[in-house]
C-alpha cells in the first residue's frame, strides 16, 4: 500500500507536467518555461495554489487573483495519471517492462486529449514515441513477434535485433495501412477522412506493440469511433441541430430539411485519434499481448 500510494502521488505530478504538455504544445510555446501561469489573466501559479488537484478544489476552480474559472481538465489528468502510474504497477509490476509502459501511457494521454481538443496530434509528440518505443523495443521486445517468425528458418539474430525490426514491422504495416485508408478515402469521398497525424500516431503505437498489438489497436480504435461515431450523429439529428440552418437551405431549394439535417449531422467530424489513444490504452492494460511479457532482454 506504502508503493502504491507513491506511485500514485508520483503520477498526479507527472499528470500536471502533461498538463502542461497538453495546453502549451499545440500553441507551439516552451513547456519549460514560463512558470505555471493562470490562462486568463497570467499570474504566476504559486507553488502552494499549484498542488495537483488538492489545489483546485480548495480554490474551487478558480484563480486566485482573477476569480476567473479553470477547466476541471487539469485535475482530471492530473487523477488519470495517477491511475494509470497505479495500474501499471499492479499489472507489470515495478521493472523496466512497467517502465516502456508507463511511458506509452503517458504519451497517450497527451495524444487523446490534444486531438478531442484542437483535433491535431502534434509531431513533437508522435516522433518523441517514436524514439522510446525503439529505444524501448531492444529491452522489452513486442510480445509474439513477427520478426522471430519470419527470419529465423533464414539467418540468426541476437535477440534485442529482433525487438527492434518488430517494433519496425508494426510501425511501417500499421502506419502503412492508416495511410491506405485514408488515401482511398480521399479518392473515393473526395474529401479528407483521416489527418496524417493519425498515420504517424499508429507508426509510434507500432514501435511499442508490433504488428499484432498495433493492428489490433486499429481494429479496436475504428470498432470506438464508428461507434461513438453513429450515437454522435443519430443524437445531432434527433436534437435538431443546425435546424435553422436546413430550413434556409431547404428555402434555396437545395432538399428538403430532414435530408439536410442528416448531411449536415453526418458531416460531423470526431477526432479518430482519441480513439485510437483509448484502445492502445485497452490494449496495454487488458490484453495478453503486453500482459504475458514482463521479461527484460539483455543488450547483447
Amino acid at each position: 500500500m506504502v508503493i502504491i500510494a507513491a506511485v500514485f502521488l508520483f503520477g498526479l505530478i507527472i499528470g500536471s507536467f502533461l498538463n502542461v504538455c497538453i495546453t502549451r504544445i499545440p500553441e507551439g510555446t516552451s513547456i519549460v518555461s514560463p512558470r505555471s501561469r493562470c490562462p486568463q489573466c497570467l499570474s504566476p501559479i504559486k507553488p502552494y495554489d499549484n498542488i495537483p488537484v488538492v489545489s483546485w478544489l480548495f480554490l474551487r476552480g478558480r484563480c486566485r487573483d482573477c476569480r476567473a474559472p479553470i477547466s476541471a481538465m487539469y485535475p482530471a489528468i492530473e487523477l488519470a495519471t495517477a491511475l494509470v502510474f497505479v495500474a501499471c504497477y499492479l499489472c507489470f509490476g515495478f521493472n523496466v517492462p512497467a517502465l516502456k509502459w508507463t511511458f506509452f501511457s503517458c504519451i497517450l494521454i497527451v495524444l487523446v486529449v490534444t486531438d478531442f481538443r484542437h483535433r491535431i496530434l502534434p509531431d513533437v509528440v508522435n516522433w518523441f514515441g517514436v524514439g522510446v518505443g525503439l529505444a524501448f523495443a531492444a529491452y522489452v521486445p513486442p510480445v509474439y513477434g513477427v520478426a522471430p517468425v519470419l527470419l529465423r528458418p533464414f539467418i540468426s539474430l541476437p535477440r534485442w535485433t529482433l525487438g527492434l525490426l518488430d517494433a519496425l514491422l508494426g510501425a511501417a504495416f500499421c502506419g502503412g495501412l492508416l495511410w491506405l485508408t485514408a488515401f482511398l478515402y480521399k479518392r473515393v469521398r473526395h474529401r479528407e477522412g483521416m489527418g496524417f497525424g493519425d498515420v504517424k500516431m499508429m507508426f509510434m503505437v507500432g514501435t511499442f506493440f508490433g504488428l499484432r498489438g498495433a493492428f489490433l489497436t486499429i481494429l479496436l480504435g475504428t470498432l470506438l469511433g464508428t461507434v461513438v461515431g453513429v450515437t454522435t450523429i443519430a443524437f445531432l439529428f434527433a436534437s435538431g441541430w443546425k435546424a435553422a440552418l436546413a430550413e434556409r437551405a431547404s428555402k434555396m431549394g437545395l432538399g428538403g430539411v430532414a435530408a439536410l439535417r442528416w448531411a449536415i449531422a453526418s458531416r460531423y467530424q470526431l477526432p479518430l485519434g482519441s480513439f485510437l489513444g483509448v484502445a492502445a490504452l485497452l490494449v496495454t492494460f487488458f490484453s495478453p499481448l503486453t500482459l504475458s511479457r514482463c521479461s527484460v532482454l539483455p543488450f547483447v
